[in-house]
């Protein structure tokens, strides 16, 4: 197939992207290459793509609807992952117009290019973030999420909802993907294991908020990606038993779907900190802290809907995955 990916200069973006090319699809590639985190970071990854038969490098900003529009006529592609958007919760209550542009602006230009080219599934991603104020273990896609607590987390609840409304306008396939604390070789930077790996490294104490009683549904990058490319295999369906007098929010009497992809497996933010002191061999000078705005307290994934979807099963320890990214980062860092 030829799969319009958009974000490959990110951290799923570019894994996302590797896998598909692995396979032999055609990956057309869109990033702006924004300076949210070091673009440094960000051209390793692309350059590492850029050595794939197959891929296609395009440089552009989904907020162009003008060059978003033009990339989708001239390669037609056949569906559509949309990974590219503002990240981040902290960043958003000092820079909120960047979210309204990336994830709002620029998620409608995607789906407005997806209708007219007539793309047969396009799937994108949302968050655990808009689970918000929930409180009710596992989070579950049939909750309602209407008390996020970022305004990140409200653009990717409105991501779902205007995705909802192109598949029942227009019957176009729409897939969104609830991702749990991604990490692994080649993270963000804006991370918690990016950040804490660096500082310990350097010996510099590390920011341990809501006095490390959080607790967090951290989940593989590889685990992630499988999940991503299943759920692309198998385009989004009505749910004939929709009934709109005890709507079910995950899906519509439209091509439309929702789905938890996680870990489902919480662990304790001490815990992992320990584990990576172990990975490093040296301990973490600890900073301890109150619960940040928007933050929330647990993240835990229910992903049984996914599971019978796709066969989805997430294989990583939390163990294994921390000592691979350790492993890469004194690699590409050079310690």
């Amino acid at each position: 197939m030829k799969i319009l990916v958009t974000g490959t200069a990110g951290f799923i973006g570019a894994a996302l992207a590797e896998a598909l090319l692995l396979r032999g699809d055609e990956v057309i590639g869109i990033d702006n290459l924004n300076d949210y985190y070091d673009v440094r970071l960000k051209l390793a990854r692309l350059e590492r793509l850029n050595r794939c038969t197959g891929f296609t490098d395009l440089r552009l900003s989904i907020e162009d609807q003008g060059a978003l529009f033009e990339a989708f006529d001239r390669h037609r592609p056949d569906k559509v992952v949309n990974l590219a958007a503002q990240a981040g919760v902290r960043y958003s209550l000092s820079n909120p117009k960047a979210y309204v542009d990336s994830n709002l602006a620029g998620f409608c230009n995607v789906l407005e290019a997806c209708r007219y080219s007539k793309i047969h599934h396009l799937v994108y991603a949302s968050s655990s973030s808009v689970y918000g104020a929930n409180t009710t273990m596992p989070f579950s896609v049939h909750q309602n999420v209407d008390h996020p607590v970022s305004l990140y987390a409200a653009t990717k609840k409105a991501n779902e909802l205007m995705a909802h409304t192109y598949s029942h306008l227009f019957g176009i396939p729409t897939t969104g993907l609830r991702f749990f604390t991604v990490y692994g070789p080649w993270g963000r930077p804006d991370m918690a294991l990016f950040k804490f790996t660096q500082n310990i490294i350097e010996g510099k104490s590390i920011d341990v908020y809501n006095f490390g009683r959080h607790r967090r549904d951290f989940t593989y990058i590889d685990d992630i990606v499988e999940g991503v490319v299943r759920v692309l295999d198998q385009v989004a369906l009505p749910n004939p038993n929709w009934d709109g007098e005890h709507p079910d929010p995950a899906s519509s009497k439209g091509p439309y779907r929702l789905y938890n992809i996680g870990n489902e497996s919480p662990v304790e933010l001490m815990t992992f900190i320990e584990l990576l002191e172990q990975c490093l061999g040296k301990k973490a000078i600890k900073n301890f802290l109150p619960m940040q705005d928007g933050d929330v307290l647990e993240t835990y994934a229910d992903v049984s809907d996914l599971q019978r979807a796709v066969g989805y099963t997430p294989r990583t320890t939390i163990e294994t995955g921390v000592a691979r990214f350790v492993a890469w980062y004194k690699e590409f860092y050079g310690y």
